[in-house]
C-alpha cells in the first residue's frame, strides 16, 4: 500500500512541476509568436495543461481512497486486499498463484490481480478449502482455495 502512495505522490509531484513551471514558459514563449487563433503550439500547451489539470484531479482523488483504506477492516482468515492466495482450478486441474492488489498496481503476468477484477472479487472473502465458481471472459471457473497468506500475515 505504501508503494502505491509513493508511485501516486511521485506522480502528483512531476505534474504539478509541469503545471506550474514548463507549461507557462511554453504558453508564454507560443503567444509571443503572434495570432492565437492559428497557433498550434499555443493550442498544444493549452490541451496539455488541462489534461494535467484532470489527472492531478484524478491523482489526488485515488491518493486520498487509498490513504483512507483502513487496514484493521481488511480481515485476517479470509482473502482480502493484499492477500497471497493459491488455487486449484478446478476446472483444467491446474494450481494458480494471485495476489490480490489495487488496479494500479495489477500485473497479471506475474500473478497480481485487482481486487476488481472478475476472479479477484470471486475470491473476495472467501477461506482456505472454500469453493468459488467464478464467471470470467472465456466462461465460468470453479477454483478451490488450497492456501492462503493475508496481508496481515505478511506484515508480520
Amino acid at each position: 500500500m505504501e508503494d502505491l502512495k509513493k508511485k501516486l505522490q511521485e506522480e502528483i509531484t512531476a505534474l504539478e512541476y509541469e503545471l506550474r513551471n514548463e507549461l507557462p514558459k511554453e504558453i508564454l514563449k507560443a503567444r509571443a509568436h503572434g495570432d492565437l487563433s492559428e497557433n498550434a503550439e499555443y493550442h498544444a500547451a493549452k490541451e496539455r495543461q488541462a489534461w494535467v489539470n484532470a489527472r492531478l484531479g484524478q491523482l489526488q482523488a485515488r491518493l486520498r481512497e487509498v490513504s483512507m483504506v483502513d487496514m484493521s477492516r481488511i480481515p485476517r482468515d479470509r482473502v482480502g486486499l493484499g492477500s497471497h492466495v493459491v488455487v486449484l482450478d478446478l476446472t483444467k486441474d491446474e494450481q494458480y498463484t494471485y495476489n490480490l492488489v489495487t488496479s494500479e498496481e495489477a500485473d497479471v503476468a506475474s500473478g497480481k490481480i485487482s481486487t476488481s477484477s472478475p476472479i479477484g472479487r470471486g475470491l473476495l472473502g472467501k477461506k482456505v478449502g472454500d469453493t468459488v465458481k467464478i464467471q470470467i471472459p472465456d466462461g465460468t471457473r470453479e477454483m478451490e482455495i488450497l492456501s492462503l497468506t493475508t496481508i496481515h500475515d505478511a506484515a508480520s
